[in-house]
Formats: structure tokens, C-alpha cells, sequence
């Protein structure tokens, strides 16, 4: 079994060989990855096209849903991207949250964030920005978005927990996040869960998608929403590739699906329960020794 360094190695690699591909071969394979053959269509992307901001030269078809839709994101707010990739998603949210607002994108892979930034001059935006990063360690301050998007990433890091631990520290209390994600409900076979370019066409690296739900609200956050979900159908040529004819035949009969879901979810608003009045009490009875005053110098 691959280590953390080592997944992230073959992502930053797979998707660095991914932004030199065109749209089309990218939608041919598994989340971009390469991994199928150019017959295998998958469904995992959904059709930006109409939403206001999309930029063709940024759409690489990577994504498994439209998180900036669901996102509520408002003019004047501050946005996160998380794996950002060329910069598709950046792009959309620009356009919710307008002049004022500002957006800024995170990904671990040089050639994304190159070409993220090319698109971004291109297009004369000076209020996207995209930063090199690891999700697992955001290049951000706290509290500082109103919202976090992300399309088809958190299921490629590999400590999810320590993801949506730095989701929450960058949201502003009462801020939000809409992700969208790739998800197990039953149980992958082993030998699926090992191989490293499943792991990088968003497959292998799911989880379950109620521990998926458990580690968002261990986390912290609330009112918690699947705001849709789609079932994503494999082709037996594409498992076939990576696992048995019998592993196949128990993975159909298991009722095992692997499915897209936005999610939604909140950062609690933080409630300051001293007044400043409460305050100054507490002050002065810190600063008193339990004699008239004047007594204590």
C-alpha cells in the first residue's frame, strides 16, 4: 500500500501530465487520469457551459459535479478553491462574487497553478489568485472565506480528516463550504483499492460516503446537506483492467456504487458571551486583592 508522499506523488505527476491534455482526452479517462481507454467514457464531469464566468480554456473536464452552483456564494465574498486545477471553478465563483469580492485557488500541482495563472491574465482578473499548496496544510490564513468550493479533490488526499480540519480553520465563523465528490456505498475490492492510477482517476482514493459524512461532522461543522448525488457507472472493460472476472462479478453482486455528491456545510458562528461590561468586571476583579481599594499597588 502506497504512503501518503507517494499518493500525492503520483497526483501531482498525473495531473501535471493532465494539464497539457486537451478537454476531450481528459473526459475520455477516469477524472482525467489517463486511465481508461478512450472508449470508456466516464460521466464524472457535468456541463459548465452555462454558467456565468466559464472560461473553455480552463475547462479540463475534471470535475464530478457543479459545486459553485449550490455554493450561495455573494457579491463581495471571499472564496477558496481547493484543487483548483486550471483554474474552472475559480473562474465561476469570480463572476458570483464579482469585482469586489476576491477568489483565491490552491492546488499541489506546479503545471495546474501555471496554467491557472495564464488564464487568469488572460482574462484581466485581478482579484483570482492561485497559490501553490497542499490541502492538507492550506496556504491561508484563518478565518479569512466566507465560502469553499472544490470539485473532484478531497477523495485524492490522502488524510481526509486533516482536509476538512483545514477547510474549517480558513472559513469565517458562519462560512460555508460546497464540495463536490467522489464517494463509496458498500466496499471496493482490495486489489481496486491498491492501484495507484484509479487512485489518481478519483476511484480508489473514495471512502465511504457516510464516513465521508462522520468526518465532516467530527470536524465540527453543521447543517450538514447532500445537496445532490448522481450514480457513476464503471465500465466492466475499465474494472476489468484492474481487477478479476471474479472480483467483478462480486463487486456488481455486493451492490457496491460508486456515486458523486455535492456537500454542504457550515462553520458555527461563534458567540461572544461577554458583554463589555462582563468584561471589565472580570478585569477589575483580577486586578483587586481582596482589600478596600487602593490598597494593592
Amino acid at each position: 500500500m502506497q504512503t501518503s508522499d507517494q499518493l500525492k506523488q503520483i497526483v501531482k505527476e498525473k495531473y501535471s501530465e493532465i494539464a497539457l491534455q486537451s478537454k476531450e482526452t481528459n473526459q475520455t479517462s477516469c477524472c482525467g487520469s489517463g486511465c481508461c481507454s478512450p472508449t470508456d467514457a466516464i460521466p464524472f464531469a457535468e456541463d459548465y457551459s452555462s454558467l456565468a464566468g466559464y472560461t473553455e480554456e480552463a475547462d479540463l473536464g475534471l470535475g464530478c459535479g457543479l459545486p459553485t452552483q449550490f455554493a450561495q456564494i455573494k457579491p463581495g465574498d471571499t472564496v477558496i478553491d481547493l484543487g483548483s486545477g486550471a483554474g474552472n471553478d475559480s473562474f465561476v465563483a469570480r463572476a458570483e462574487t464579482g469585482a469586489a469580492g476576491k477568489v483565491i485557488g490552491v492546488d499541489i500541482t506546479e503545471a495546474m497553478i501555471a496554467k491557472a495563472r495564464l488564464n487568469a491574465d488572460k482574462l484581466g482578473y485581478n482579484n483570482v489568485e492561485f497559490r501553490l499548496g497542499d490541502i492538507e496544510n492550506l496556504p491561508v490564513a484563518d478565518n479569512l472565506a466566507d465560502v469553499v468550493v472544490s470539485n473532484c479533490v478531497l477523495n485524492l488526499v490522502p488524510d481526509k480528516k486533516r482536509a476538512f480540519s483545514e477547510t474549517f480553520r480558513v472559513l469565517k465563523p458562519g462560512g460555508h463550504f460546497s464540495i463536490s465528490d467522489v464517494v463509496i456505498k458498500g466496499e471496493l475490492p482490495e486489489t481496486l483499492k491498491q492501484e495507484a492510477e484509479m487512485y489518481a482517476g478519483c476511484v480508489s482514493g473514495a471512502i465511504n460516503k457516510e464516513e465521508y459524512l462522520d468526518i465532516v461532522k467530527e470536524t465540527g461543522f453543521v447543517n450538514i446537506q447532500v445537496q445532490k448525488e448522481k450514480l457513476i457507472r464503471l465500465p466492466d472493460e475499465t474494472l476489468l483492467n484492474y481487477i478479476s472476472g471474479e472480483e467483478l462479478k462480486s463487486f456488481k453482486e455486493s451492490g457496491t456504487g460508486i456515486y458523486s455528491i455535492t456537500l454542504y456545510a457550515e462553520k458555527p458562528q461563534i458567540q461572544f458571551e461577554k458583554t463589555g461590561l462582563q468584561e471589565a468586571e472580570t478585569l477589575a476583579a483580577d486586578t483587586t486583592c481582596g482589600c478596600d481599594a487602593g490598597c494593592c499597588k
